[in-house]
């Protein structure tokens, strides 16, 4: 897994020319499902659904504060399954929320992971911004050694990066210190989590290469804060870096949107403070470097693998929990994103002996569809109250008719749905509030795929926004009852 990826990556024609060489290679490997959406767009409700094979109206995990496992402790979470059908489990790094790992799940490696707050220690003490004022590209330097973070996971034994604090409004400033940062690492980055997370898989794929094993590898990158030895950073050359269409310095609501579209605050980048287009530039070069880190690290994991002469009977999954929005519109997080980027993430299946492999599968499907997948694929039981759909039609014939629309929903409060989107292999439809009663949006995916114009209000697509609103109505009904 990686956290807050969105689909950047050289195999899914990233826009800003990520390196991926290794995820690259494992695409074609595997059937590469092009049309993927998670089912929430925030770490904690993300995982907690498919990692469960349950809606996050099942769940009732609407926020990152809500532990799934003690209202369900009967529930059988995907390690958990094959733990308990001959399995050894084991993990290493962020697989579950980190605050959150599922003491029933794993043989070896549960627990909190390592913490990542990216570097840091001391706090650099930067004037605060006029709130109509954008800041001029940060310059100062800072040596670090290792910052706390309740969202990521913290290297203290980190040797030393450097850090490019940006400037926050007093409001903010608490979880800018953590997030609204770029970091270089030195070498290659031996002291994070990510690089001793992909040590532990290879340990742990030497120790049972003999035994029926699950592991789940979970990276941190490219988390905020974006984190990078400098060697990935050298790849790209910010100024070369175009930004989208509809780049907005602060979060921005276009005309003819619902307000609701876009929060007000950027939650985890430009935290308080408006975006330069060339500090834009500097932080989506920092985002990609952090890809091009997470994916050499997978490269590590994957060789050693096939050193040890285990592709040929092992399954290999990459996946991740949400998207990522990087200036579109104004917002730099995925907190709140029903948009495309948002909810759009990897998903590629490597499974030994199937048609599919080396092909790419343009259905729309959801990550929920993962924990049915792998039962079937393993020939496990499938535990009762499961939502996903196995996707193995699809690995066999990644042309296969299939018909099923993904959902993704957001809540603010945790309790309360505050917007609900349903995708189809032609469409984006988004309802805000109870039976939209704070809007709507309706995107052509083919036509315009960068979201740009809303057809929600346009009397020609009416037809089309009842079909898809019913849906919407539908699937926010089976809301369950709030957790304690």
């Amino acid at each position: 897994m990686s956290d807050d990826m969105r689909v950047e990556l050289g195999c899914y024609g990233s826009m800003f020319g990520a390196q991926t060489p290794n995820l690259d290679a494992l695409a074609a490997a595997g059937v590469r499902f092009d049309r993927n959406y998670c089912q929430f767009p925030l770490c904690n409700p993300s995982r907690s659904s498919f990692l469960t094979n349950r809606h996050p109206t099942t769940t009732m995990v609407l926020g990152n504060r809500t532990n799934f496992r003690p209202a369900h402790p009967d529930w059988v979470s995907l390690p958990q399954l094959f733990k308990e059908n001959g399995y050894i489990s084991l993990r290493t790094g962020k697989i579950f929320h980190d605050i959150y790992d599922d003491p029933k799940a794993w043989t070896v490696g549960g627990g909190a992971p390592l913490r990542d707050g990216g570097a840091g220690g001391q706090a650099m003490t930067i004037p605060r911004p006029a709130p109509d004022t954008l800041q001029p590209e940060p310059s100062e330097k800072l040596r670090v050694v290792g910052h706390a973070n309740e969202h990521e996971p913290d290297f203290r034994s980190a040797t030393a990066a450097t850090q490019y604090v940006l400037p926050a409004l007093a409001q903010d400033s608490a979880q800018a210190a953590h997030s609204d940062r770029l970091i270089v690492l030195d070498g290659d980055g031996e002291g994070h989590p990510d690089y001793q997370t992909a040590d532990t898989a290879i340990r742990y794929l030497r120790d049972h290469k003999d035994e029926q094993f699950f592991i789940g590898c979970g990276f941190v990158k490219p988390h905020s804060p974006p984190c990078a030895p400098r060697k990935f950073l050298d790849r790209y050359d910010p100024a070369k870096l175009k930004l989208t269409p509809d780049f907005a310095a602060w979060p921005t609501v276009p005309p003819g949107f619902p307000s609701a579209a876009i929060r007000r605050h950027n939650a985890d980048l430009f935290i308080g403070r408006g975006a330069s287009e060339a500090e834009a530039q500097e932080v989506i070069r920092a985002y990609i470097a952090s890809i091009s880190f997470a994916d050499w690290n997978l490269g590590r994991v994957v060789a050693e693998l096939d050193r040890l002469g285990l592709r040929d009977n092992t399954i290999i999954v990459f996946i991740v929990d949400h998207g990522y929005q990087l200036g579109e519109k104004g917002k730099w997080s995925k907190a709140g994103s029903l948009f495309e980027m948002g909810t759009r993430v990897p998903l590629m299946i490597a499974a030994p002996g199937l048609a599919g492999n080396g092909r790419t599968c343009y259905r729309t499907v959801q990550s929920i569809d993962l924990y049915s997948t792998l039962a079937e694929l393993c020939g496990l039981p499938l535990p009762a109250g499961g939502e996903g759909t196995s996707l193995t039609p699809l690995l066999r014939d990644p042309g296969a008719e299939w018909g099923q629309p993904a959902y993704s929903v957001w809540s603010e409060d945790g309790r309360t749905l505050h917007g609900v989107a349903v995708r189809n292999e032609k469409w984006r439809y988004v309802e805000y509030g109870r039976d939209g009663a704070n809007g709507a949006m309706l995107f052509d995916v083919h036509a315009d795929p960068l979201e740009m114009t809303n057809l929600a209000y346009d009397p020609a697509h009416a037809s089309v926004c009842s079909e898809l609103s019913a849906l919407t109505r539908a699937y926010a009904s089976r809301l369950g009852p709030t957790q304690a």
